[in-house]
């Protein structure tokens, strides 16, 4: 496992997590909960049959829906109340002793955490309620005590029910009265401190700001950082990309945020593109050659877009077992990879003793897997090289890091490389039209076969390449390599054997090189052989781009009848897409937005 803050590997078993207090490992959870306020406000039917109850302090919520039997909901079971259906005049008697229900339909009983909700007709008349218990419980936090006191920015997640309201409340409380700390509580919907103009003592010291319809709530956000010097915000319930805003402006000025998100896992946070800011956001970048190689991966990859908002993400999968992701950062980056991230488990036993597990993972990563000091996982190289199936010649001594041990030892290895096996056969010469022994026989050297090849197919050229140096007519060569390799020159020489120099690996360099071997002249070239197509690219990205197209005109387009759509392209480089693809005598067009403006190639 990699440890986010220094890069360093660490063993999983020898992991160990900062200590909570005693204190708060042993305190029995309080609850208050001011029950009778909100049976008061039922109709006396309902109100008895709750109270009689043998669960009646394990009450969730009583549902009254109008010309429907009303219900009691407790954990694990519901129950009806009575045989008379809720009639108007019931629902009458419960709405004129709650408060006045707000823009999002909720209102409360002042003085308390209960929330009644209400359902309405199109006319806007009320025909149904739900009546929710608001208890606060006090110690419900004592499984991230610890985290609450490195003064970082978390964010809570889970199912509706599972308790983050509760656990919102609380941390509010033991940040203000615990910690002496400045806190405002953005209180939407009055759920969190309770109803009316005083707060619910359940917050303890901390401040509360009503909001006054729920489309302001990003702005009291913003009013509360500027007019009240807050240290910590409370945030219940951010839903819109506006809010998401607000927040990554109130973490950039210094403040901590403590808040609840729409969402179960961090993984929907993730795919959700309204609240994904939260977790850094996400954005797709197309790499280099050289870095998409390196990573094993496509040019075009999701990556994080910034530093997530929260550094703590706390997904509440029950009420006594929460998923800790200690650093949201690196949890992000593994998922893009498709990485397996390894977070903390955290549960309370029946003793309130809280238990924290890090299962050990299936497989150490190898650190040749992360980028350079990114904390990044890279997939692992596939092929004949990863697979082990690729071994050495013969053992050549000891080495000495990556490095063989001398030069001599170097000297054998490319000694052994001059003379290698070749097909079985004489070698076939024809007369060329001025007397030359065609075809010409070609060592390569640095130089990519598969280019080499490409260029000698479509330019149809009287070329064989060969890996035996004895049998070859002349060498060709990358600059770069004929300055180091002196022992080169030295074999050429000593088997007289010609060397010409491409100036870089590329289709052009290697195009023009064997047309200045075989003595053509570049004007004279054949028309179907079109040569602006590779001559015109001057860099490895446009010369892709065209290897692209072709391949997609020649195995998909053309033999299946199927349309094909290319990788995202920069304007120029579309352009000289488009006149390969008429070179077929095909159709293309470009759709899409930019930077991700692409080619699409339909069947003639």
């Amino acid at each position: 496992m990699l440890n986010p803050k220094t890069n360093n590997f660490l063993n999983p078993s020898s992991i160990t997590v900062p200590s909570i207090p005693k204190k708060a490992l042993s305190q029995r959870m309080q609850i208050t909960d001011d029950l009778s306020k909100l049976l008061d406000i039922l109709p006396s039917s309902i109100r008895n049959q709750i109270k009689d109850h043998p669960n009646c302090d394990r009450l969730v919520e009583v549902v009254m829906d109008l010309g429907r039997l009303p219900e009691a909901r407790f954990p694990g079971e519901a129950i009806y109340l009575g045989e008379n259906p809720v009639s108007a005049s019931d629902l009458q008697y419960s709405i004129q002793r709650v408060g006045i229900f707000s823009g999002d339909n909720r209102a409360g009983i002042e003085r308390t955490l209960h929330r009644i909700s209400a359902i309405r007709n199109r006319t806007g008349d009320i025909i149904g309620l739900t009546c929710r218990v608001g208890r606060a419980v006090f110690g419900t936090i004592s499984m991230i005590r610890d985290l609450v006191e490195t003064g970082q920015s978390l964010l809570l997640l889970g199912r509706p029910g599972v308790g983050k309201t509760t656990a919102l409340r609380e941390i509010a409380r033991v940040l203000a009265d615990d910690f002496d700390k400045r806190v405002v509580i953005i209180d939407t919907s009055n759920e969190i401190a309770g109803d009316g103009d005083i707060p619910h003592p359940a917050i303890g010291r901390a401040r509360r700001m009503q909001v006054a319809t729920p489309e302001l709530q990003h702005k009291v956000m913003i009013e509360a950082v500027e007019n009240h010097m807050p240290e910590v915000i409370v945030i219940d319930e951010i839903g819109t990309e506006l809010e998401a805003l607000a927040a990554r402006t109130i973490a950039e000025r210094g403040v901590q945020l403590v808040g609840t998100a729409h969402g179960n896992r961090i993984e929907n946070l993730m795919k959700n593109p309204t609240l994904s800011d939260l977790v850094g956001g996400i954005q797709a970048v197309t790499l280099g050659d050289d870095e998409a190689r390196r990573r094993g991966s496509q040019k075009t990859v999701l990556e994080r877009k910034a530093p997530p908002t929260f550094e703590i993400a706390i997904e509440m999968l029950e009420r006594q077992k929460w998923v800790v992701h200690e650093d949201v950062a690196y949890t992000i980056d593994i998922l893009l990879r498709n990485g397996e991230p390894n977070p903390q488990t955290r549960t309370v036993d029946e003793n309130g003793e809280v238990q924290i597990t890090q299962e050990e993972p299936d497989q150490t990563p190898n650190p040749a897997s992360f980028g350079r000091g990114t904390g990044q996982m890279i997939q692992q190289p596939k092929g004949w090289r990863a697979s082990g199936k690729m071994t050495p010649v013969s053992p050549f001594g000891s080495k000495k890091g990556n490095k063989l041990s001398s030069a001599s030892e170097f000297d054998r290895l490319l000694d052994a490389s001059w003379c290698q096996p070749e097909p079985k056969g004489d070698k076939v010469r024809v007369p060329g039209p001025n007397g030359e022994d065609f075809p010409v026989y070609i060592y390569p050297y640095g130089i990519g076969r598969s280019q080499l090849e490409q260029v000698i197919e479509v330019l149809n050229l009287p070329i064989v390449l060969t890996k035996d140096l004895d049998s070859a007519d002349v060498v060709v060569a990358l600059r770069s390599h004929l300055k180091n390799q002196s022992k080169l020159r030295q074999v050429a020489k000593a088997r007289q054997v010609p060397i010409h120099g491409v100036k870089s690996n590329t289709i052009p360099q290697i195009t023009r090189t064997l047309q200045r071997l075989l003595g053509m002249d570049e004007a004279k070239t054949p028309e179907t052989a079109d040569l602006r197509l590779f001559t015109r690219g001057s860099n490895d990205d446009e010369l892709e781009a065209l290897e692209e197209a072709r391949l997609a005109v020649e195995q998909i387009v053309l033999p299946k009848g199927q349309p094909v759509e290319l990788l995202p392209r920069s304007p120029k480089v579309r352009k000289m897409q488009h006149e390969l693809v008429e070179h077929y005598r095909l159709q293309s067009d470009s759709f899409g937005e930019e930077p991700n403006r692409r080619l699409r190639i339909y069947p003639a």
